[in-house]
């Protein structure tokens, strides 16, 4: 009774929040609208109760209804095999749109779940489709996300054939750049996903990964215990990882 009164009360102050009002504005798909396209845009916007750790947004074989963005929060997605192995495939963040692989299908061919309470933004998918056709600034950020999202899959890719080392700078990197698009710490920042999600998503055991936070500990490159992360020395973990890219951050 009490989490539903909760729920309830959250639920209603996330109503009146517009997307004039939201601080991740910039980051999300009305970036490069003007006042009255915006207008147009927010409504609509629909915005749901609280939803929490566990809870699943969006189940594999779902019709397509809704494109989504997250405002607080995060999620995981993840697909799951014949056999019923779980493969996590991205973690989001407040700004990121989840769902954008089900476009142009009929059914989404992943899931979503949250990794801790999370407010989410649902647009629908034929009122995008359609808005998209009269306002060329939605669509070019629109496309502008879809790019970074297939750049960004390419890059993850591109990191199997290197060491569980280089996988693992180069994950807390790319966390590291997407918190500091936020307007947060590049080296200060949470990991609300489990060593087992993370070793899941890099390919490599749960042991591996926690040996090499150890590791990393031990060299000065990070603090932090739990879900808590500092990167102490970027350079020098990117060095260790043999990465480069460190200008973008």
């Amino acid at each position: 009774m009490v989490d539903s009164q909760i729920d309830s009360a959250i639920t209603s102050r996330a109503a009146r929040i517009t997307c004039q009002d939201c601080s991740l504005a910039h980051q999300c798909l009305p970036f490069h609208l003007d006042e009255n396209e915006l207008g147009r845009f927010d409504g609509i916007v629909k915005r749901a109760r609280p939803l929490h750790k566990h809870e699943y947004l969006i189940r594999a074989g779902d019709p397509v209804q809704n494109v989504y963005a997250l405002r607080s929060g995060a999620l995981k997605s993840y697909l799951l095999s014949p056999d019923g192995t779980d493969q996590v495939t991205g973690f989001h963040f407040p700004g990121e749109l989840i769902g954008l692989d089900a476009l142009g299908g009929q059914r989404h061919p992943s899931y979503a779940v949250a990794l801790e309470t999370s407010m989410i933004c649902a647009i629908p998918s034929n009122k995008l489709e359609e808005l998209t056709g009269q306002m060329p600034g939605l669509r070019k950020q629109l496309l502008r996300t879809l790019g970074r999202e297939i750049h960004e899959e390419h890059e993850h890719h591109g990191h199997v054939r290197e060491s569980a080392e280089e996988r693992l700078v180069a994950f807390l990197l790319n966390l590291s750049v997407r918190y500091s698009r936020r307007g947060l710490s590049a080296s200060n920042f949470a990991l609300p996903m489990s060593r087992r999600d993370i070793a899941n998503y890099l390919g490599l055991t749960t042991e591996t990964v926690s040996r090499l936070f150890t590791r990393f500990r031990d060299l000065n490159l990070i603090a932090g215990h739990g879900h808590e992360v500092q990167l102490l020395d970027i350079r020098a973990l990117c060095r260790q990882g043999k990465t480069a890219g460190v200008a973008s951050i």
